[in-house]
């Protein structure tokens, strides 16, 4: 939600810093209203799993009714936030919460289109922040941030997968009536393969480089700090990619804020990215 004020150079003005941060309240309301919604959705499999069991409404916490009520506040609470700061910002969180609606009750069913409407999730997140602030997306800035998303994501489904299926599984697809394992509530995973989840990390990081690298050598001065940046970036998404490789990745956040080795690549691009708009700028 920060990347486009952050890259516009424009964070660091208050008006600019309140509609951010009130986006981002707004988006966690509706993120609250989605996961409500789908804890009552999938509390029969929670009840079965061993972590998910714990959460309020599979545990018997709270009913159904209870959380339901509770989702629909948050939505509108959200929503009627997002119209106080922009009418865009709303007609984006409307956009959200209709794409995690149609997730929940749809397209996690569906291989491929799961992977997307996740990602896509992300996108809307970071195009919030943009639309709050009136702050011009660039083609590269969508590119970047949905192939990014896309690479996080199907590493996510990639060490599932690993996980499930072993790490000496095969890349090919399993036959139709095979019983390949899968995660629990997670039917579409017997449908992927390691090999095809591979293609896609490798095609989304490539597309996100090259697009990275497009925005960094256009940029009207100071290219030298946009150009140095693409290496820590470009070393971050290979070590993600080997360490998923090696069965992690199944909690991205965990992943990222454990190894030092992505920390310190995260901390070298902060550096040089902000660097060229601040110092250099």
């Amino acid at each position: 939600m920060l990347a486009a004020p952050c890259a516009a150079g424009a964070i660091d003005r208050p008006l600019v810093a309140f509609q951010v941060a009130s986006a981002f309240v707004m988006m966690c309301l509706l993120s609250s209203a989605t996961y409500l919604f789908n804890d009552v959705r999938d509390r029969e499999q929670d009840r079965l799993h061993p972590q998910k069991r714990l959460r309020p409404v599979a545990a018997g916490e709270c009913s159904p009714r209870a959380a339901l009520g509770a989702a629909a506040v948050f939505a509108c609470a959200g929503l009627a936030l997002g119209a106080a700061i922009r009418p865009e910002l709303a007609a984006v969180g409307g956009c959200y919460l209709a794409l995690t609606g149609a997730y929940s009750v749809w397209l996690r069913h569906v291989v491929v289109l799961d992977i997307l409407a996740i990602a896509a999730g992300f996108v809307l997140r970071a195009v919030a922040g943009g639309v709050a602030s009136d702050i011009y997306l660039s083609r590269w800035f969508v590119i970047v941030t949905g192939c990014c998303a896309i690479f996080l994501v199907a590493a996510k489904r990639y060490a599932e997968l690993r996980e499930h299926a072993g790490p000496d599984a095969s890349a090919a697809s399993p036959a139709p009536d095979s019983k390949a394992p899968s995660a629990p509530g997670r039917a579409t995973l017997r449908r992927y393969s390691l090999g095809h989840l591979r293609l896609v990390l490798l095609a989304a990081a490539a597309i996100a480089v090259v697009a990275y690298t497009g925005w960094a050598f256009t940029r009207p001065a100071h290219v030298l700090w946009y150009g140095l940046s693409i290496v820590p970036l470009l070393l971050w998404l290979g070590r993600y990619a080997n360490l998923v490789g090696t069965g992690a990745g199944q909690a991205p956040e965990e992943l990222i804020l454990r190894d030092r080795v992505l920390l310190g690549l995260g901390a070298a691009w902060s550096v040089l990215f902000l660097g060229g708009i601040y110092v250099g700028g």
